[in-house]
């Protein structure tokens, strides 16, 4: 979609594919409201800022509709209409194993039993190995802990 495409689109159409992007209701109205932006650079200079005004619920609220690491049928469904917007994301798990995988999906699920949300990890570049890497590191973690790594925690 170009940014032309992007600024013409009813409230509704706008909000839908903002939630391709990111599941937050609240970063979501913040971009649709926006519009029209008058460059690329624009557009992710409120993105971002739109973030950075989220509550720690809205954060949830966006890892609970992201697909776990690994989970390569869910990211499949997620981005089926956005690959330019996913272009690269998770791509590590790819090429990994079916071993590897298996311990991602098995270590994803004690996390998501544990804390009650999924793990999240800047995922773009890195191997499944280094994921499950960061992940086992991380799964003995209080939630609380967790919690503290959410973006603008307090």
């Amino acid at each position: 979609m170009t940014l032309t495409e992007l600024n013409t689109l009813s409230a509704d159409e706008a909000f839908s594919w903002f939630e391709q992007c990111c599941a937050a209701k609240a970063w979501i109205y913040q971009m649709v409201e926006a519009r029209p932006y008058s460059d690329q650079e624009a557009l992710v200079n409120h993105a971002k800022d739109a973030w950075a005004k989220c509550s720690d619920d809205d954060y949830l609220e966006a890892f609970t509709a992201h697909p776990m690491i690994g989970d390569v049928d869910s990211l499949r469904k997620k981005f089926a209409n956005t690959k330019a917007i996913a272009a690269g994301e998770q791509s590590g798990t790819a090429s990994a194993s079916e071993a590897v995988l298996h311990q991602l999906k098995e270590a994803n699920h004690a996390y998501l039993d544990k804390h009650g949300f999924i793990f999240i990890i800047c995922a773009t570049g890195l191997s499944a190995q280094t994921m499950l890497a960061a992940l086992q590191e991380r799964l003995p973690n209080t939630t609380k802990q967790e919690y503290l790594m959410l973006p603008h925690s307090k």
